[in-house]
């Protein structure tokens, strides 16, 4: 671990510390809080990420289709959108399942084929509320270079959701980092450290691209999110990334 890194990571619990707090004590006052997307925010520049949001305003019911890069992806969707995720139901330490909860995170069952009706319905239901949720198609993260095949079987929350539900295809751009900050082939614990101790700042713009036709089934609203997503990056919407779901 380099200096940079030993000083993020201070900065980071110092953070936890202060908004943890006053987080607890307005939930407890009040029921709910709005700081689990403002600690996402924080987290994100303490770790040097510079957000630049870019698309026409969210709307209540909307379900947000992401490319995924990084772990620092949540910190950068979930800061500026306010959104919250569906995530699978295993996050290994208890910690981060805490975390997650904080900011009402939707859990699935990545490995209950049978289920995933069900999954689609507990997304439904969260979609019934003014938070978007956002969920990453691609399953696991890329190499940054490439988008993975989408999985279409969690687009279906749209159509058992009780409201009209707007489904949007959000880029994350990295520009020339990508390659960079890219999680595939390197362990955790490995990725972290490195990125927290990267020199300098990291620019990301995210961009809220135009709803999607709702006409189409969940599998042709997967490939038009994908070229979407593709063509605003510059890369081609091909089948497959030269990668696997190693993860």
């Amino acid at each position: 671990m380099n200096a940079r890194a030993a000083v993020r990571i201070g900065g980071l619990l110092l953070l936890f510390v202060l908004m943890g707090t006053v987080h607890l004590v307005t939930k407890w006052l009040v029921g709910r809080s709005p700081w689990p997307p403002r600690f996402l925010a924080a987290s994100a520049w303490i770790i040097g990420a510079r957000v630049q949001l870019r698309g026409k305003p969210i709307r209540g019911h909307t379900l947000l289709v992401s490319n995924h890069v990084s772990w620092l992806d949540i910190l950068v969707i979930g800061g500026v959108t306010r959104c919250a995720f569906v995530s699978k139901d295993q996050l290994g330490h208890p910690f981060i399942h805490w975390l997650a909860d904080q900011n009402e995170t939707v859990y699935v069952k990545r490995s209950h084929v049978k289920g995933a009706r069900d999954q689609a319905v507990a997304i439904a239901a969260a979609l019934e509320g003014e938070k978007p949720v956002a969920l990453f198609p691609e399953g696991t993260t890329g190499p940054g270079t490439h988008l993975l095949p989408f999985r279409s079987t969690l687009l279906e929350a749209a159509n058992f959701a009780a409201r009209d539900v707007a489904i949007r295809p959000v880029v994350l751009d990295y520009g020339p980092a990508a390659q960079e900050i890219g999680w595939w082939h390197e362990p955790g614990k490995d990725n972290v450290l490195r990125l927290l101790g990267r020199p300098g700042s990291l620019p990301v713009t995210v961009h809220l691209l135009a709803p999607l036709d709702r006409a189409g089934d969940r599998k042709q609203l997967s490939q038009a999110a994908r070229e979407a997503i593709a063509e605003r990056l510059g890369l081609t919407s091909e089948g497959h990334s030269p990668i696997g779901d190693e993860k």
